[in-house]
């Protein structure tokens, strides 16, 4: 979401040079369609392989495509989407939009704050960003880590933007500076807590934790350095690419019922968690802090993670899938698909069973399929989050 994220770019080894993603110069065409997909007895490519479940299983639609990379997502109560394209090469013409009923990106909150170039004010443009989320209120919160191109944060611009839908113009910008963000930074997911007024996010670059005070605007930067915030030593398999850039602590779940912050390491397979009262409580220690960490599963390598009715959503990068995770750190297979290239981000439509998630292909130095954004319609339950 670095691939990614930090969704760090798309990258694949030539002896040891890291490539870049060739992104062009075309407009941004986003195509809508369908193409749901069920599961024979024998997989054949492009089908979706069902795991355990009830009569009603899930089903997974293709609803956008993009020549764009995109890494962030996030969907209102009437469906409307949210989605964000990083700056990882110079040619990027939005960096935020909403799609239209007719898929087309529209910048948010307007041309100007999109048209960001070196030496314009960076506290007043999408300089990079990382990832788009509505909280339960509706508000649209946008992250830009201001790291573009992963070559170090451009001063100012690291901040974290909250917009009062249908209002474009910006509600609260918090800013972040050292010692809570460091030059190799990349900010990356962003989890909203109502009830506490407080903002849990990544840092992939520099692997921390950060938690944000919404009522004041201070920032803490915790578990800096932390095992459980830093990438593991692995070698991940993606489609057959390699992938072992140390991209660190970057997606991001919080369960408002049980009050547990999840994260994972994007090159790690190790799916951690933290009391949310934890991090909130300024008189704890670093060392009691680290002792409430805890090892949920190894579940496998992730970018997106999601709570959702009692688990939580991971995007399985070694196997294009989308698996859940219980608290006990079972895992099941929700779908499977040769599709799902490089699954980033969730989001879940409001009031609904609709999982919808990105695919960012970070791992492929040549692209053939359109980056997409998938529907899973998950069968009834009742949504924790």
């Amino acid at each position: 979401m670095d691939p990614k994220r930090n969704r760090l770019p798309c990258s694949s080894r030539s002896g040891d040079k890291l490539r870049w993603p060739a992104l062009g110069a075309a407009c941004l065409a986003v195509l809508l369609t369908s193409a749901c997909a069920s599961a024979p007895p024998q997989h054949a490519p492009n089908t979706v392989v069902i795991g355990n479940g009830p009569p009603a299983a899930p089903s997974l639609t293709v609803v956008a495509e993009s020549t764009r990379q995109w890494t962030g997502l996030t969907a209102q109560a009437d469906g409307t989407l949210f989605v964000n394209y990083p700056r990882w090469s110079a040619d990027v013409p939005i960096s935020v939009a909403r799609l239209s009923p007719q898929g087309t990106p529209e910048p948010f909150p307007d041309t100007s704050w999109n048209d960001w170039q070196p030496g314009l004010d960076p506290a007043s443009h999408w300089v990079c960003v990382q990832s788009v989320v509505i909280d339960g209120a509706g508000r649209l919160w946008v992250l830009d880590p201001g790291n573009p191109g992963f070559a170090g944060v451009v001063p100012g611009a690291p901040k974290l933007v909250r917009f009062d839908l249908p209002e474009t113009t910006p509600a609260q910008v918090i800013s972040f500076a050292e010692p809570s963000i460091k030059p190799g930074s990349y900010l990356n997911d962003v989890r909203i807590d109502l009830q506490h007024e407080v903002a849990y996010l990544t840092d992939s670059g520099a692997g921390a934790l950060i938690v944000v005070n919404l009522a004041t605007g201070s920032t803490q930067r915790l578990l800096d350095s932390h095992p459980a915030t830093q990438a593991e030593d692995i070698t991940l398999k993606i489609q057959g690419q390699t992938f072992d850039r140390p991209v660190h602590a970057d997606g991001l779940a919080y369960d408002a019922q049980t009050d547990m912050l999840y994260f994972q390491a994007l090159r790690g397979r190790t799916l951690y968690r933290i009391p949310g009262s934890a991090l909130r409580d300024p008189d704890q220690s670093a060392e009691a802090l680290a002792a409430q960490v805890e090892s949920v599963a190894t579940s496998g390598a992730a970018d997106g993670l999601l709570a959702y009715a009692g688990r939580i959503l991971v995007s399985s990068l070694e196997h294009d899938a989308v698996i859940a995770v219980s608290p006990d750190g079972s895992t099941e297979t929700l779908v499977t698909d040769p599709r799902i290239a490089w699954p980033d981000t969730f989001t879940r439509r409001p009031g609904t069973t609709d999982i919808y998630f990105t695919t960012a292909q970070i791992h492929l130095s040549e692209r053939t399929d359109p980056y997409r954004i998938f529907k899973l319609h998950l069968p009834p339950s009742q949504p924790t989050n």
